[in-house]
């Protein structure tokens, strides 16, 4: 099976088709725009990422819109200083990710049969360990935060069978770092704490996993019910929270729960 070519403009052609014209415009015009690098852009593309994860969180259908242009532009940008510098241009890069796709999906374009979720991704990292991969975890960029790496790394480790059997064994390992962990603290090794306050926090990531639960949109979800809070009491504080005590607070905190 080949893929579906379709050769009419459609009206996505033509937008995308717009939007590299005003790109070519406004590297050629604009003084901002013509003084950008990739390096430059970079942390504005990570901003723009976050950016589009907190309104995914929100549900915000017009902000999600609005922050996929943004990170479309940020593309364009990069392919465009690429084509530039006569490394690569857009159309490279379409071409290659779509490749990749046709590769790595053998059960829609090729004869490999598939039983489950599962199955495909345990195919998806075969495959890029034949395209010439020297590990599972190469495609884990080093700058992801801590917990989304962490989440990756089991992930992707645990699709070539490195993995517990049940999320009991997962638990027990749990409890074991805690308890390894405690052992640290009639110590003064603030290095060792560390070390083991962090083989506690993988193993929890770990379990979340097993459980189908995402670490990190849990994590987020309770720092916004937190900050919810707390500006809660701020706004209902009778006096400066300075001059009030933690049982004042606590009796706001409750409110707020409410």
């Amino acid at each position: 099976m080949q893929p579906t070519e379709t050769i009419s403009v459609t009206p996505q052609l033509k937008a995308f088709q717009r939007l590299l014209t005003i790109m070519d415009e406004l590297r050629e015009q604009c003084p901002w725009d013509k003084k950008q690098t990739m390096k430059s852009l970079r942390n504005l593309t990570i901003e723009e990422t976050y950016e589009l994860a907190d309104a995914i969180l929100d549900e915000d259908m017009e902000e999600i819109k609005e922050e996929i242009g943004d990170i479309m532009l940020h593309m364009v940008f990069y392919a465009k200083i690429a084509d530039e510098q006569k490394a690569f241009d857009i159309t490279d890069s379409i071409n290659a990710v779509c490749d990749k796709l046709i590769n790595r999906h053998p059960h829609i374009y090729g004869d490999v049969k598939v039983e489950n979720e599962e199955d495909v991704k345990k195919n998806w990292e075969q495959l890029k360990l034949k395209e010439g991969k020297k590990s599972v975890l190469s495609g884990v960029p080093n700058s992801l935060p801590a917990m989304v790496k962490a989440y990756r790394m089991q992930e992707k480790t645990g699709q070539v069978g490195f993995e517990w059997e049940n999320s009991e064994q997962v638990w027990e390992k749990v409890v074991e770092e805690l308890g390894e962990f405690k052992e640290t603290l009639s110590h003064t090794d603030k290095d060792r704490q560390e070390e083991e306050f962090g083989d506690v926090l993988f193993a929890l990531i770990n379990y979340a996993r097993f459980k189908g639960i995402d670490p990190e949109t849990a994590l987020e979800r309770t720092n916004r019910k937190f900050k919810k809070r707390f500006e809660y009491i701020e706004a209902k504080a009778p006096k400066p929270l300075i001059e009030m005590d933690l049982s004042e607070m606590d009796a706001l905190w409750e409110e707020a729960k409410g």
